[in-house]
């Protein structure tokens, strides 16, 4: 596994990835090291993708991706990769397209080790409320994610 660091608006991320695809996109625990173990260019491009979406330059992200999980939580995690910038979607709304309850849903969303490029923020509860985040510091770090892409929550 390789891995490097990114300043970002959410905080101190880590990007990991094997040889050919991203594994995990996670926050940086404060007494982490910050030295790369390794620059390969995949790192580098996805650093440079995740500035850019950061700078509101990049609407989708074009990387390869292999998170580990079920064949359910890949059909969730596909699902949410197909929510366009700037859009949201539900639990109901997305269980009902894959055939699902909105609780499995969630758990689905919070296992997702690749937040951000697969985008778990774009997921909300019923009636616009936030439902819930368990990347960086929760509810403010997806409602920071959103405002990046314009959606504003009431």
């Amino acid at each position: 596994m390789a891995i490097c660091y990114v300043m970002s608006p959410v905080g101190r991320l880590a990007i990991e990835a094997n040889h050919d695809a991203v594994t995990r996109v996670r926050w940086a625990s404060p007494g982490e090291r910050t030295r790369d173990t390794a620059s390969s260019p995949l790192l580098k491009e996805a650093a440079h993708q995740l500035d850019r979406y950061f700078a509101r330059r990049l609407r989708r992200f074009d990387l390869p991706l292999a998170a580990h999980g079920t064949d359910f939580q890949q059909r969730v995690w596909a699902a949410m990769r197909d929510i366009p910038y700037g859009e949201t979607a539900t639990y109901g709304g997305l269980a009902m397209a894959l055939g699902s309850g909105p609780r499995p849903i969630g758990m689905a969303c919070a296992r997702n080790p690749i937040p951000i490029i697969q985008p778990c923020h774009r997921v909300l509860g019923s009636g616009g409320s936030e439902g819930g985040f368990s990347g960086g510091k929760g509810l403010p770090t997806k409602r920071q994610l959103l405002a990046i892409e314009g959606v504003v929550l009431l």
